[in-house]
């Protein structure tokens, strides 16, 4: 079925949530300008590049005392009971393979285990099936609050840019309803629904895309012995990043002469460099 214009009533898009948070103003530059997409491997993330070179902001991350992730509105598309899968393709699924990771926090970032993440979006002709499943799943976020999604690149239809609609719930706690978007779409700037806060991150990687989005829930959290120290920055002790070692949160290191601190204890790997995991690493 193929989409009307937009994913709702045209009074449901004067409803749009117009609270301006820190994050939806430090990552305005984005929707200004495109970002590219490099090929052969390079890394042109949305944090990373800017018109000039300039850095942009990063993916919504975890401080303590963040706003939670904006939501959206549901739009008419949405279908319940949909199947419990991390992958909504074959191997014979048309489209730009996409892979979706990232985590969901707490408000003291914390990762929280457990919470239900449903997806659904077109398929990569603008396409929604109302029919079946095509294209819907859920999943849980594992005992590290992480989750992986494994899709195409969302088609375009009238009315919208590229998104990909997301209910995330926290055990026994209420349901966030939002959508999250592509980097360099020149159709954000004229979505009426289009907010910079839900923006992945997104990078080549062979002939498809691997983005990354971290999910703040409006959780209560108390902060534990492991969490990240709030002491000013120091020399890292931890030297230079290097994959193959296990750090702890707290841990600092440097990586391109620039500090950084860990946020949650993990074995380091080629790909996980500071720079491109904001669940893993803040700069400080």
């Amino acid at each position: 079925m193929t989409p009307a214009a937009g994913d709702g009533p045209p009074d449901a898009f004067a409803s749009r949530d117009s609270r301006i948070s820190r994050k939806s103003l430090l990552k305005a530059a984005i929707a200004a300008s495109a970002v590219p997409l490099l090929a052969g491997g390079g890394v042109a993330l949305a944090r990373d590049t800017g018109s000039g070179g300039r850095p942009l902001a990063l993916t919504p991350a975890c401080d303590d005392g963040d706003d939670p992730t904006p939501p959206q509105m549901e739009g008419p598309y949405f279908r319940p009971h949909s199947p419990r899968r991390t992958s909504l393709v074959t191997a014979g699924t048309p489209g730009v393979p996409l892979t979706v990771s990232g985590y969901v926090f707490g408000r003291a970032c914390r990762p929280v285990p457990g919470v239900l993440l449903d997806f659904w979006q077109a398929d990569a002709n603008g396409a929604y099936d109302m029919a079946g499943y095509a294209f819907r799943g859920h999943q849980f976020t594992d005992a590290n609050g992480a989750f992986t999604l494994t899709t195409v690149v969302a088609g375009l239809y009238p009315g919208r840019t590229r998104h990909i609609h997301v209910k995330a719930q926290a055990p026994g706690r209420p349901v966030l309803t939002t959508q999250l978007y592509f980097p360099g779409e020149p159709r954000n700037s004229t979505d009426a629904l289009f907010d910079p806060a839900l923006l992945m991150d997104v990078r080549t990687a062979g002939p498809g895309r691997q983005g990354s989005f971290d999910f703040v829930l409006d959780i209560a959290q108390t902060p534990g012995p492991t969490d990240p120290p709030t002491d000013p920055p120091t020399d890292p002790p931890g030297g230079t990043w290097a994959a193959g070692i296990t750090y702890r949160a707290g841990d600092r290191v440097t990586y391109g002469g620039v500090a950084y601190r860990c946020l949650q204890g993990h074995l380091a790997m080629t790909g996980w460099e500071p720079p491109r995991v904001p669940a893993l690493w803040e700069r400080g």
